[in-house]
C-alpha cells in the first residue's frame, strides 16, 4: 500500500518583538497511515527574526497552511522517512537473533 502523510502544527511559541506574538518556535507532528498501520513523529522548527523574509503576518491571520509552509521541506521529508521506517517495521518486523545456549555448556554435562 501507499503511505499517506499529514503534518499537523501542535504548538507555537511567540515573543512580543519584533512584532506582537512573533512566532519563534513551531512544534509539529508528521503522521503516516498505511492501511491498518499508523506511525507518527514530532519535530520543531525555530525561527529567527534576522532570517525573516517578507512582511510579518499577524498572529491572528496565521493558518495551518501558512505555518506548515515555514517548515523546511527537508525536515518534513526526514520526518516522513522516519515514519515510513516505523510503518515498514510494523508490516515486516525485523528479525531478532535468539540467545541460544552454547552446545558444550549443558546442565547435564559431566567432567
Amino acid at each position: 500500500m501507499t503511505t499517506n502523510f499529514s503534518t499537523t502544527i501542535t504548538a507555537m511559541y511567540t515573543l512580543q518583538t519584533p512584532a506582537p506574538d512573533y512566532v519563534v518556535n513551531v512544534l509539529w507532528q508528521v503522521t503516516g497511515v498505511d492501511g491498518q498501520n499508523t506511525a507518527e513523529i514530532g519535530g520543531n522548527t525555530q525561527f529567527n527574526s534576522a532570517d525573516q523574509q517578507g512582511p510579518v503576518i499577524p498572529y491572528s491571520q496565521l493558518t495551518t497552511q501558512i505555518v506548515t509552509g515555514w517548515i523546511p521541506p527537508e525536515q518534513i521529508a526526514s520526518a516522513q522517512a522516519c515514519v515510513q521506517g516505523q510503518i515498514d517495521s510494523m508490516i515486516s518486523p525485523p528479525v531478532s537473533p535468539a540467545n541460544t545456549p552454547l552446545p558444550w555448556a549443558t546442565s547435564s554435562a559431566t567432567n
